[in-house]
């Protein structure tokens, strides 16, 4: 791998760092409402529920679950198209998770269940528009991204159609299957799951016409 390589893969795990950060505040923007988790989190909250109803296991935590299940999704896309997978689907799953804890220990004080509910539906929004932007920037890095993104991904690649509308089909998807584990879900798990796929395909071109110049600056 020669120098140039060396520093383009830096700079594409870079951008995708930022786009993950972004994307997890506005993570924890809207759980810190406790109006309801994203979809992929009841996805993942009726999976480890299930579970520990099986088997009762105290090593088995939500996280944890949260990561394994992550790992089942990307090798089932391995199988499809490993193309998909990259160096930033892994960051994506290991950091995610840290990164919303450091947010929620900053926001804790500032944003719950104690403001309005009119309030709590104004940050439930936001949180989920920031989210949007930073994934949105995570998918154009193109040093990979999320694996409840890469299902939407490759899903709108295969059959052709519009990211923004696969997206809601997804996370809906994630949400009766969770809810069917015994998954707990809100609403704000409805609006993360109208919202967030539409926002996304607004910022999709204009965070990649933005993420190709800095990549073109970089080669020259």
């Amino acid at each position: 791998m020669t120098k140039n390589s060396i520093r383009s893969l830096l700079l594409h795990i870079l951008v995708l760092m930022v786009g993950l950060t972004i994307a997890h505040f506005g993570v924890t923007l809207f759980i810190q409402t406790n109006l309801g988790s994203d979809p992929y989190n009841v996805f993942v909250q009726g999976i480890y529920r299930s579970l520990q109803d099986l088997f009762p296991l105290s090593f088995l935590t939500h996280g944890y679950t949260h990561i394994f299940i992550s790992f089942i999704v990307i090798l089932i896309l391995l199988v499809v198209n490993r193309s998909y997978i990259k160096i930033g689907t892994v960051l994506c799953m290991l950091f995610g998770g840290p990164i919303i804890d450091m947010f929620t220990f900053i926001l804790k004080d500032y944003i719950n269940e104690t403001l309005p509910y009119i309030v709590r539906l104004i940050v439930l929004s936001v949180g989920c528009i920031i989210l949007a932007f930073g994934m949105t920037i995570v998918i154009k890095s193109e040093a990979g991204t999320g694996p409840n993104d890469l299902v939407a991904l490759v899903i709108s690649d295969k059959i052709h159609k519009k990211f923004s509308l696969i997206r809601i089909i997804v996370d809906f998807t994630f949400v009766a299957v969770g809810g069917m584990f015994g998954g707990i879900f809100g609403i704000g798990t409805v609006i993360c799951a109208f919202l967030v796929g539409p926002v996304a395909g607004i910022f999709l071109p204009i965070n990649e016409r933005l993420i190709n110049k800095i990549y073109s600056r970089n080669q020259q």
